[in-house]
């Protein structure tokens, strides 16, 4: 599907093995990095991502930070803070963590970005709720944005089920 210029793909697969110029991580507003897509970056990517994040934050939760990508074949990290140290986290933290992530994508000018499900790992929100929210949010994105870097928004889904429900989020959807 497209949003004027702009490619939405959804995909299923492992978001640390995209070749693109930003992956998103779904953080906790510390930058810790232990768990799910998290743990997934700092293990294949290098400790190098955690401690960039880490001296960047706290920051409010919905913020968002912009590290190197270590080992991974992504230029950058985005590092979008879904929840806090009680790894709890809903509709407006991921609704803002998604719109700052992009805004730090246009900072970068970067073309291609990938979003895991944000917020449905350790902070067990709903993926079809998170799809729904983060589609809205790259659609309202691109409405507000006259020139934008961006040329692709992929959203990449490591399991069967999750990638089956963001592309029922998406025919629920009008793109």
């Amino acid at each position: 599907m497209q949003i004027g210029k702009v490619k939405i793909n959804i995909i299923k697969g492992d978001i640390t093995e995209q070749k693109v110029d930003a992956i998103v991580n779904a953080a906790n507003n510390h930058f810790y990095m232990g768990g799910g897509v998290a743990g997934a970056i700092k293990r294949k990517g290098g400790k190098v991502i955690e401690e960039e994040a880490v001296s960047q934050g706290p920051v409010k939760i919905g913020e968002a930070v912009v590290t190197s990508a270590g080992k991974l074949p992504a230029k950058y990290v985005i590092h979008a803070s879904t929840m806090g140290m009680d790894f709890k986290t809903d509709s407006q933290k991921i609704k803002c963590a998604t719109r700052n992530a992009l805004r730090k994508a246009e900072e970068k000018k970067i073309k291609q970005i990938a979003f895991p499900a944000l917020g449905c790992g350790v902070g067990g929100f709903s993926v079809r709720e998170a799809a729904k929210i983060m589609l809205n949010q790259v659609k309202e994105h691109l409405k507000e944005t006259t020139t934008t870097s961006l040329e692709e928004v992929r959203f990449v889904l490591y399991t069967d089920k999750d990638y089956r429900e963001f592309l029922e989020a998406v025919k629920e959807q009008s793109f």
